[in-house]
């Protein structure tokens, strides 16, 4: 795609990833989006990529060498809370110390560097969470991202953080939302187990990146970018069976306790984003996003 006159240069880390790839779908005409990816060369429209290894000072020095940025998003990680259980110290090298990294040098070059967070760097004890609660996560993901929050912030106090909640929309090449399974097993005719008892605050991956752009213009903040509904992956089941009209398979409603996972998760991870409503930030219902992402009217 060929630069227009007055676009600013925006290296986009973590683009191969499900909320990179809606950054890239959904980018304001006014920036030009250099992606970083890692493991997954691929193509994005109207996006240059680049491959590069963010764990490596001399890379990084580098790339921020190359494209000489006005913006940066941060959003680079490994998102499996299991995996990070199981892999403390490989994913902290990309969760934490790469972030510092981005910091550091977005700190030298002067201009805004926003980070994605997550909901999950609360207990899940006091929802819905406003940006004033303090962390205490209790898994090492979220313990990773709250590391990686406050590091950043330490080396560059403009940084801005921006905490996202459970995402699902229509997957990219690579990466996908937790919606995905939920459809494979639909088109399979097996039934859900979806547990009850788990709640979130879930926006779609068009919503967030809007969200993360209307960010980039609140240097230093923390900004919660939650939906508007609260509901939990049962409840979201059944939302999904309504728009899908011709859904045979059974819900099967279950709890958390009654399954097995390497990381424990949070009951109640809401978040309070009338921050980012006050600033502009207006997600739309959740069955009109939903049915957005699935393709209906």
């Amino acid at each position: 795609m060929p630069k227009l006159p007055s676009q600013k240069r925006l290296l986009l880390t973590g683009a191969s990833g499900f909320l990179g790839w809606n950054i890239c779908r959904h980018t304001p005409k006014e920036w030009e989006i250099f992606g970083v990816v890692y493991s997954h060369p691929l193509s994005l429209p109207g996006a240059n990529i680049i491959q590069t290894d963010l764990r490596k000072d001399k890379s990084v020095k580098q790339l921020f060498e190359t494209v000489r940025p006005q913006a940066v998003m941060h959003m680079a990680a490994v998102s499996d809370p299991n995996y990070c259980q199981l892999h403390r110290e490989e994913t902290r090298a990309i969760n934490v110390e790469a972030s510092l990294r981005m910091a550091g040098l977005s700190a030298d070059y002067g201009i805004p560097c926003l980070f994605t967070s997550s909901d999950l760097v609360f207990d899940g004890n006091h929802a819905p969470y406003s940006e004033e609660d303090p962390p205490d996560p209790i898994n090492h993901y979220g313990e990773q991202k709250t590391l990686a929050e406050a590091g950043m912030r330490r080396r560059y106090p403009q940084t801005i953080i921006c905490r996202l909640p459970l995402m699902f929309g229509e997957s990219g090449p690579v990466a996908q939302s937790f919606l995905q399974p939920m459809l494979q097993s639909i088109r399979e005719g097996r039934d859900l187990s979806l547990f009850v008892d788990e709640f979130r605050t879930p926006v779609s991956g068009k919503t967030a990146a809007q969200g993360l752009f209307l960010a980039l213009n609140h240097t230093g903040e923390i900004i919660h970018l939650g939906g508007k509904e609260r509901i939990s992956r049962y409840g979201f089941g059944l939302m999904l069976k309504d728009s899908l009209i011709s859904l045979e398979v059974k819900l099967i409603p279950c709890s958390q306790k009654d399954s097995s996972m390497a990381a424990p998760r949070p009951a109640d991870v809401s978040l309070n984003s009338a921050k980012a409503f006050s600033l502009g930030y207006d997600p739309p219902p959740l069955l009109t996003a939903l049915n957005d992402s699935l393709g209906l009217k």
